[in-house]
């Protein structure tokens, strides 16, 4: 039995293309202030870790084909900042672009909702670099692109330094004395690099839980090394359990290698459940969702510019290894061109057979758009029942896959309320989830040690170098599974 880490990634109008046109689903973001304080409030009861808030720093039409929710959103820090007035126990993590932001700026904010929250504010660093969003902030995109992560190195470093402005006890408030501040116990920043360049101190008191986590997400070489070195949380999208276990495996040993403890590295994947009452139920909302998807073919003329090029029947074609071309999207799948297949076709029918309950030799044969659906859009999804989705989660904990998972929802309300009111007392009921909070802060949510300050080493140039190479102290660490 493993104790999990479970946080929900909030995305308002769902986190699958057509889950906004799903009966009953949240729609329009206008409303999202009451459909983020009702998912805090469920989240909550339920005892989850935290809540998750990812960012996309541009807009456009396409995004409608490709993602929908990142049309139009709130702010990140500004959710979990609103967030934080109506829970009192669950983690609130926002997303910042290290390639746009400003690290004083971003320092500040971070540390006031740390501060407002009594401890349960955690910060996603992302390093992406794309045109619109770089043209949006005056940055050239491939200056951007080409240091991105060589900037995100210091972002880090300066981040850290800035939250350590304060020592914990720096205010000294006697009135009897006057004094309010022991100078020595307020240190500059003092970071000059490549590509920043912050002075400080900070104006605001140490957080709450010293340095507010950091999560980073990636698949690449560089931005594994980054969330080894520098993050709480490493959340990795994953293929399958085996991958998951060498994923797991290699951003514990580059951790260790860069001198952490490994155990302080958390790898998390992102899961999307479809929970049903029954296996049959889920199956059935995994149906109706794939046939609202759009794909090229429904647009006899030709589909939008910048639609999807991988959601056609053209490229479903080049999967199976079969010329689909002039073909309805909606043409049942047939056991008899099941068999004209590749491998990899035939793969694909199993996939939405159990997905969507649909097999060819059924009387509910799938039809291409299925397949063109499972093919193209990328979630690690588990459709079941609330038994099914628990034990998947506990099997991929027990294998050493994952510390915990980050987990979406198709639609809004209605499938991140079937999550927690159905799936979550069923880890519960396994122990791989406590029914009440143990602690206060994210920190001690994601059974994670409250940090030292940087400069309390006296050098705080080393101390932030320990954590990007150097074996330091923990040279003599245990390697740990």
């Amino acid at each position: 039995m493993t104790r999990l880490i479970i946080g929900a990634m909030i995305r308002a109008i769902g986190a699958y293309p057509s889950g906004w046109r799903y009966p009953g689903a949240h729609r329009d973001p206008r409303g999202d202030a009451a459909v983020l304080r009702r998912a805090a409030e469920v989240a909550e009861a339920a005892r989850l870790d935290y809540l998750f808030f990812g960012d996309w720093l541009a807009t456009g039409h396409d995004l409608e084909y490709h993602d929908p929710y990142l049309v139009a959103r709130v702010d990140p820090i500004s959710a979990i900042t609103y967030l934080a007035g109506v829970t009192s126990r669950i983690g609130l993590i926002a997303t910042a672009n290290t390639s746009y932001s400003d690290p004083y700026t971003l320092a500040r904010a971070t540390a006031s909702v740390d501060l407002l929250s009594g401890g349960r504010a955690g910060l996603n660093l992302v390093t992406g670099a794309e045109p619109r969003a770089a043209a949006n902030h005056g940055v050239d995109f491939h200056t951007a692109n080409e240091a991105r992560y060589d900037r995100a190195v210091e972002f880090e470093i300066v981040l850290r330094r800035l939250w350590d402005s304060f020592d914990d006890d720096a205010i000294v408030a006697d009135a009897s004395s006057g004094v309010y501040l022991d100078p020595q116990k307020l240190h500059a920043a003092d970071f000059h690099g490549e590509h920043l360049s912050v002075t400080g101190p900070l104006n605001v008191p140490r957080p709450v839980q010293g340095h507010l986590p950091i999560v980073h997400a990636g698949i690449s070489p560089r931005s594994r090394l980054f969330a080894a070195q520098s993050a709480d949380l490493a959340l990795v999208a994953v293929g399958d359990r085996e991958q998951a276990i060498a994923i797991r495996e290699e951003l514990r040993s580059l951790a260790f290698e860069s001198g952490r403890d490994d155990r302080t590295l958390k790898v998390i994947a992102p899961v999307l459940p479809i929970v049903g009452e029954t296996r049959e139920h889920a199956q059935s909302i995994a149906d109706e969702l794939s046939e609202l998807v759009q794909i090229a073919e429904d647009w006899p003329g030709g589909p939008p510019p910048a639609f999807p090029s991988n959601r056609s029947l053209a490229q479903l074609s080049l999967l199976v290894g079969v010329d689909l071309a002039g073909l309805s999207p909606d043409r049942s799948v047939t056991p008899p061109l099941v068999a004209e297949f590749s491998a990899a076709g035939q793969e694909l029918v199993e996939i939405v057979a159990e997905r969507t309950g649909r097999s060819p030799s059924s009387e509910r044969p799938p039809t291409l758009r299925h397949l063109v659906v499972a093919a193209s859009v990328n979630a690690s999804m588990i459709v079941g029942t609330a038994d099914d989705i628990a034990a998947e989660f506990e099997a991929w904990g027990d294998a050493g896959a994952v510390d915990g998972f980050n987990v979406l929802s198709a639609v809004q309300p209605q499938q991140f309320e079937a999550f927690a009111f159905q799936v979550v007392p069923e880890l519960q009921r396994r122990g791989l989830l406590p029914t009440e909070y143990e602690g206060a802060t994210l920190r001690e949510h994601l059974g994670l040690a409250r940090p030292e300050s940087v400069h309390a080493a006296g050098d705080p140039v080393a101390a932030a170098g320990q954590r990007h190479g150097s074996r330091g102290r923990l040279a003599s660490a245990r390697r740990h599974p």
